[in-house]
């Protein structure tokens, strides 16, 4: 296995070993989630629940919200839009476990 084989396969192990871990921890907080607000003792760890307030869009608001930014981006020039929009490379890594043998050259 060469080089690039070996960091590809550790990326793989390591995206799913994250989904596993997710699953379990929304597993615990399902479970710990009738606990009141508060302060809560592990034997190594506190678990501190609190509950602050925070903006909830309705999906009118942000289907309004996004007419108004459609509206204003189609009411810009090309050549305004040209100045002030780069386009960027943005590299994504999706890893997929192999089910055939088709290779990249």
């Amino acid at each position: 296995m060469t080089n690039l084989a070996r960091i590809i396969d550790d990326l793989g192990i390591l995206k799913a070993q994250i989904a596993d871990l997710k699953a379990q921890e929304d597993a615990l907080k399902a479970a710990l989630a009738d606990l009141p607000l508060g302060n809560h003792e592990g034997h190594a760890f506190r678990l501190s629940i609190t509950a602050p307030e925070r903006e909830k869009l309705s999906d009118e608001l942000k289907a309004s919200i996004k007419a108004v930014v459609d509206d204003y981006r189609a009411s810009l020039s090309p050549q305004y839009r040209t100045a002030h929009i780069k386009l960027v490379p943005t590299p994504t890594f999706t890893v997929r476990a192999r089910s055939g043998r088709a290779l990249a050259a």
